[in-house]
């Protein structure tokens, strides 16, 4: 049960009904026997700032950041490393001396996922949507010498970001039937929970590596469709598993139980 000395850490999200996150973490807080709790806290935009404030004066160890808050945090910490300020996004919050630096780890997550599947280098890339999750997707695959394309239903953001990081161009979505992929990664929010995909399946390419971000269900249509059409599957597990990993590191130090997190991602899905 926790103490006056157990560590706080936690999730500010909207909503915050689905996510995993903490029993991903209380599960290695657990096996490696830190006195820490990690809990979710949903936070509606309005609200944010109260909840920075509020990390501060309770000080909690660490917060991550998810949707839709990760680019407007970056105006409420303290100091903001180079990987998230070159991103423009924000999804680990962690308490240095007193102070709230912020970092992204979606990067990482993305990265670690896709090479249990493939080389990323020299790969041609097409990244669904222009968010923050996006935004650290497109940097990940750029940082490892990929060729990036962005696609959005919202040209003008998917232009934006595309510029701002370096990426090879930008279209709408419906663009991807011409476009030569070896990657595919979906950022979006479609296919949450519903059974749907952000793409036609005549659009995926046999023999590409598909990763899709949403994780509820764990096997999407764009997943199923990617199967079907000769592609690889790459669920949402395994970036939400290695980016956790990563913030789990950020802040203790110590190196992550890779399948404790894997499992407790199972467990909290049943």
């Amino acid at each position: 049960m926790p103490t006056a000395a157990t560590r706080l850490c936690g999730i500010v999200l909207h909503p915050a009904g689905h996510t995993r996150s903490p029993a991903m973490h209380n599960a290695a807080f657990a096996a490696l026997e830190i006195d820490a709790s990690y809990l979710a806290f949903d936070v509606p935009p309005e609200d944010l700032a109260d909840a920075i404030a509020g990390v501060r004066a309770l000080g909690l160890e660490q917060i991550a950041v998810s949707i839709p808050h990760k680019e407007a945090v970056m105006d409420l910490v303290d100091d903001v490393d180079e990987h998230a300020r070159r991103i423009g996004a924000v999804n680990t919050v962690t308490r240095r001396d007193g102070r709230l630096v912020g970092s992204n780890t979606d990067w990482l997550g993305s990265n670690r996922a896709l090479e249990r599947e493939t080389e990323i280098a020299g790969k041609r890339a097409v990244v669904l949507g222009a968010g923050g999750a996006a935004r650290a997707v497109v940097f990940g695959l750029l940082e490892r010498g990929a060729e990036v394309h962005v696609l959005n239903r919202t040209v003008e953001r998917a232009e934006r970001l595309a510029k701002e990081l370096g990426a090879s161009g930008a279209a709408e979505i419906s663009a991807l039937a011409d476009l030569d992929h070896d990657i595919l990664v979906n950022t979006t929010s479609v296919g949450l929970r519903e059974d749907v995909s952000p793409v036609p399946a005549e659009m995926l390419r046999p023999g590409s590596v598909v990763m899709d971000a949403v994780y509820d269900p764990e096997v999407t249509r764009l997943l199923r469709d990617a199967a079907n059409r000769g592609a690889r599957p790459l669920g949402g597990k395994w970036m939400l598993v290695y980016q956790a990993a990563a913030q789990f590191e950020t802040w203790t130090g110590r190196e992550a139980p890779i399948e404790v997190l894997a499992n407790a991602f199972d467990e909290a899905g049943r």
